[in-house]
């Protein structure tokens, strides 16, 4: 029995010696969660209230801290009146409707102006007031024009301006033909 003994201590070694020597698994160091950086909020001044019931949440988002000056725009979209080609008589009253968008950033008040820059002007005058609109809503124009006496095609273009005197947006037409 000695000699199993002897064996097994002798054998032992051997037996767990690979295990030993063998490739050891490392444990990954435990890292607690980080807490979040706080957001800076800027809140811009407004006139609108603000329900209580809503709860700001910081955003990645930057957030705009001085609003620029607005944007002047305007979007033709339909012609309400008298389509493009329509044909009319000599000296006939015509009332020319158009449908546009404020597209832009800015409230159109009493010193926008719609302005002639072509065409035959067909008897209307060559400033006319800018229907008021806010920003972002649709409006009609409306111009009364006379058909030219004299038979053939005509156009009137119209281009809206800001209080300064620039241009902007979409140029507007009538296009009619004079038929006796």
């Amino acid at each position: 029995m000695r000699i199993f003994l002897n064996r097994i201590l002798i054998l032992l070694p051997i037996l767990f010696l690979p295990a030993a020597c063998g490739p050891q698994t490392t444990s990954t160091p435990f890292r607690p969660p980080t807490q979040p950086q706080p957001t800076q909020i800027v809140i811009l001044a407004t006139t609108t209230p603000i329900p209580s019931f809503v709860t700001f949440v910081p955003t990645d988002t930057a957030v705009p801290t001085v609003p620029g000056p607005c944007i002047n725009s305007l979007s033709f979209l339909n012609d309400i009146t008298i389509n493009d080609g329509t044909t009319v008589a000599p000296n006939t009253a015509m009332d020319k409707q158009w449908l546009v968008q404020n597209s832009g950033t800015c409230d159109w008040d009493s010193t926008y102006r719609l302005k002639w820059i072509g065409g035959d002007p067909m008897g209307a005058a060559q400033e006319q007031p800018l229907y008021p609109a806010r920003a972002g809503t649709q409006a009609t124009l409306r111009i009364l024009f006379t058909a030219p006496a004299t038979e053939g095609p005509y156009e009137s273009a119209w281009q809206a301006y800001d209080p300064e005197g620039n241009p902007f947006g979409d140029p507007i037409f009538i296009k009619i033909v004079v038929v006796p």
